[in-house]
Order: structure tokens, then sequence, then C-alpha cells
């Protein structure tokens, strides 16, 4: 699709994002007890806690947690401790590359906690939300256009487009469905609904501003995906959808921008001293030395 997505609520940080699909499958609610055990391997107990994890994890994808998926979570979970007790025995608990991942694993748990711990006791308010909304708003200009295209391989094709177009000018729908390229419009008879020109391919965003309403362009538009010919049908000031509509959207980003103002402040105070590794040798080097001219 030529048009690019329009995005009005831009993330802050990436971090959250990802730990954001972690987030809903973190426990709810009064679990079970903390010591007790589903199953014990070799002497060692399995954690219900963690079993009804595994359930909850289950059941945030929409499938359903009964007693057959407990008894398979329990028995991967057997499975799994039975050969880490093996890789203990053989010492590969000790090996340099497995305890670095191994610390990398505990890293990811602890930042994901921290960064769970924040959501929880730092809340985003209806007052921040507004004054978030209405930051946006303000800065939301320029116009928004309803259009129509038929995208074609060649020009030739294009301009034989727009000469039919000329004797027929409400024949662009017929024509779209009939000839377009474009999979996502072509169905709809070429309508792009309403988009800010600023998210399409250059070349298409200019000629839509340039179009009066109800004209099309009666030259070939040349862009990456091949020729368009355009119907401009309205055009309006650019407008922000309801505060209703984003408050999902717009809570996460205030929560991203935060995040990151607390990760920013937390580096600068945190003293980090880059060590450079030393240049590897790549063997040992004579050095040459001049004729012994004594010598005949």
């Amino acid at each position: 699709m030529f048009i690019k997505p329009r995005i009005l609520l831009a993330s802050a940080a990436s971090l959250l994002a990802l730990i954001a699909c972690n987030s809903n499958n973190s426990p709810q609610g009064a679990g079970p007890a903390k010591d007790a055990v589903a199953a014990i391997v070799n002497g060692t107990p399995i954690s219900e806690r963690l079993v009804g994890l595994m359930l909850k994890q289950r059941t945030d994808l929409g499938r359903e947690a009964n007693a057959e998926s407990r008894n398979a979570f329990i028995d991967r979970l057997a499975m799994e401790l039975i050969i880490t007790q093996e890789a203990v025995k053989k010492g590969l608990d000790k090996a340099p590359e497995v305890s670095d991942r191994i610390e990398l694993g505990r890293q990811s748990a602890l930042v994901d906690a921290f960064v769970q711990d924040y959501l929880k006791n730092n809340s985003i308010s209806d007052d921040m939300l507004k004054a978030e909304y209405e930051k946006i708003k303000a800065q939301v200009t320029g116009t928004e256009y309803k259009a129509r295209h038929i995208l074609v391989e060649n020009e030739a094709e294009a301009k034989d487009i727009i000469a039919r177009l000329k004797k027929n000018p409400k024949a662009f729908a017929a024509l779209a469905e009939e000839k377009s390229k474009d999979r996502g419009s072509k169905g709809n008879g070429g309508d792009l609904g309403w988009f800010d020109p600023r998210g399409t391919v250059p070349e298409f965003g200019a000629a839509v501003a340039k179009l009066a309403k109800g004209k099309f362009t009666e030259e070939p538009v040349k862009s990456q995906f091949g020729y368009h010919v355009i119907l401009l049908e309205d055009s309006r000031p650019l407008q922000v959808q309801p505060l209703e509509q984003i408050k999902p959207a717009l809570t996460q980003q205030i929560q991203q921008q935060n995040l990151k103002k607390l990760f920013d402040e937390m580096k600068a105070k945190a003293k980090i001293e880059i060590v450079q590794a030393p240049a590897p040798v790549s063997g040992p080097t004579q050095e040459a030395k001049p004729p012994d001219s004594t010598k005949k």
C-alpha cells in the first residue's frame, strides 16, 4: 500500500512497548500460597505459582485453561527441570557463555518487574490525559483529504484512463475496480477515505494538495508504485479523534514518556565507564633490520 499509516500518537520509547505486551500476563488478585507445590522432581519442587502463571498466559491468549492444559504444563516443567538437573551435574551452568545468558535473563526479569512496579504506583490521571490531548490538538495543523485513485503500471495506461474519464467523469469508481493495482482500494472503487497527505508518498501528496474538489489529475502521477490517476472528493482541516477513542493509546504514550524521563534521569546519575577491549594481536612481527655492511 502506497499510503503510510497515519500516526498521531508517537511512541516515546520502545522499551515499554515490549514490556507492555507482557504486563497482562502477570497474575492478578489472590493466587496460590507462596510455598504451594504442584509437583516434585527428584526432590526439587515445581511451584504452583509458576504453573498458575503459565495458565494465565494461556487464557490471556484466548485459549482455555483446563485440567488437561495444567497437566501438560506440569509435564513440560518437569522435563525442563530434569534436563536442568543433568546440565548442572555436568557443570554446564559454570560455563561462561551459559552463566552470561542466565545473568541476562535475570536482568530482563528485573527490568520487567521494575517497570510493572512503576506503572502500578504511577497511574495516569484524567487531568494528565486531558492536558496531553490538548497539547496534541494544538500541534495538529494542516488539511486532510478524501480521495480516490487508480494505480496502473505504465504511463500509457494511465493516460488512456484519463481520456476515458474526460468523456465520463462518473466512471472513476468502475474504472478503479477494473484497472487499479491497489488491492486495498480497488474493491471500493479506489476510495482511500480521509488521509493526511504527509502520510503518503511525496508525489501523491503533492498532487492531491493541488487538486480542486471534484477534479481529477489530467496527467499521470508517477511514484515508486507506478502511475496514479487521482480524484479529489473533499477536504477539511485535519482533525484529531475524540479523547475517548484514543484514551488507551494516549495513556500508554504518557507512560512511555514518563518512563523515558525516569530512565534518562537514572542514567544521568549513574557512573558508567566504557572500558575499551584490547586490540587483538594478529601474531608476532619482526622488525626489519638493515643489512650488515661488515659482512662480505
